[in-house]
């Protein structure tokens, strides 16, 4: 008796020694693998998820129309500012522009879930706050400062919410589209987690373009503005918050400092969105991704 005890014992501890060293197989030598595992594991349920949502349809009598605001005044006030000769080439591309921008925030700007919120949010206001207050802020700071500075350099562009189907995940993630009119497209721009994304060819794709990607399984390709990033780890994290998108009607200066208009949001058909309040709702992606008529003001 005493005798399988011990037995029964020695397997025992045989066991957990043995599961000890799976753990930490599994803990420090396999850990890529497995961490790559998982992470596509979450991806294919997040794009499931895309592909099970309603499809988009035309609304031709939608009312809302989207209008891109420029003030010479107020862009050479920034451009002066933070001095954008020195940072782009005039004679540049409009997408090599943009990266240069996108680039010079996420320099500067580092992620984080800043503790006292800027009062004041503008281009300006939110480089001073950094200086002074906190040195990181979130995606949203990101892209309205990327934003205004893309605006000073008169480029076209839009800060756009993309979020979950889940009304419980409270995280979303917000970038900047950028208008390429050499190309007729948007492409998307994102100076917080310091990344774009492009076909294999190494075109720049726009929010719309990645999520006809990922539901229809197609290969993309992760170009870094800085270091180096897990490119699965971001096209998973992008196929939750590809589900629907908000931005404002109207673009310009200071749209978060006064926060006048409206807020158009896309929506699957048959999906109601949450923490809507007033927005437009449209589940017309042709239009909402049409391309911009420019309206300037002096």
């Amino acid at each position: 008796m005493k005798k399988a005890l011990k037995i029964a014992g020695i397997v025992l501890l045989s066991l957990i020694g043995l599961l000890l060293v799976l753990f930490l197989l599994i803990r420090f030598v396999f850990r890529e693998e497995a961490v790559d595992y998982l992470t596509g594991l979450q991806k294919e349920q997040r794009t499931e998820l895309l592909r099970s949502a309603g499809p988009y349809a035309a609304e031709p009598d939608a009312d809302y129309r989207f209008t891109y605001i420029q003030d010479t005044a107020r862009a050479r006030e920034i451009h002066d500012y933070f001095r954008l000769d020195t940072l782009v080439d005039p004679a540049a591309a409009t997408w090599d522009k943009a990266r240069a921008l996108a680039t010079f925030v996420a320099e500067n700007i580092p992620h984080a879930n800043q503790k006292v919120h800027p009062k004041v949010r503008n281009a300006t206001a939110l480089w001073e706050y950094t200086r002074t207050v906190e040195p990181a802020f979130n995606c949203r700071l990101h892209a309205i400062l990327l934003h205004e500075l893309l605006l000073a350099e008169g480029i076209t562009n839009r800060f756009v919410t993309c979020l979950p189907a889940d009304s419980l995940d409270s995280d979303c993630h917000v970038v900047n589209v950028v208008w390429l009119p050499e190309h007729r497209k948007w492409a998307m721009i994102d100076s917080d987690m310091q990344s774009w994304v492009a076909s294999p060819e190494g075109e720049p794709l726009s929010l719309e373009e990645m999520r006809q990607r990922t539901v229809a399984g197609e290969p993309m390709t992760v170009h870094r503005l800085l270091g180096t990033r897990d490119p699965e780890n971001y096209l998973s994290y992008w196929a939750k918050n590809l589900y629907w998108f908000m931005c404002w009607e109207q673009t310009g200066y200071d749209k978060e400092v006064e926060y006048e208009g409206r807020v158009i949001a896309l929506l699957p058909a048959g999906f109601d969105g949450f923490k809507l309040n007033e927005a437009v709702r449209t589940s017309d992606d042709a239009r909402f991704w049409a391309a911009p008529d420019t309206d300037t003001t002096f």
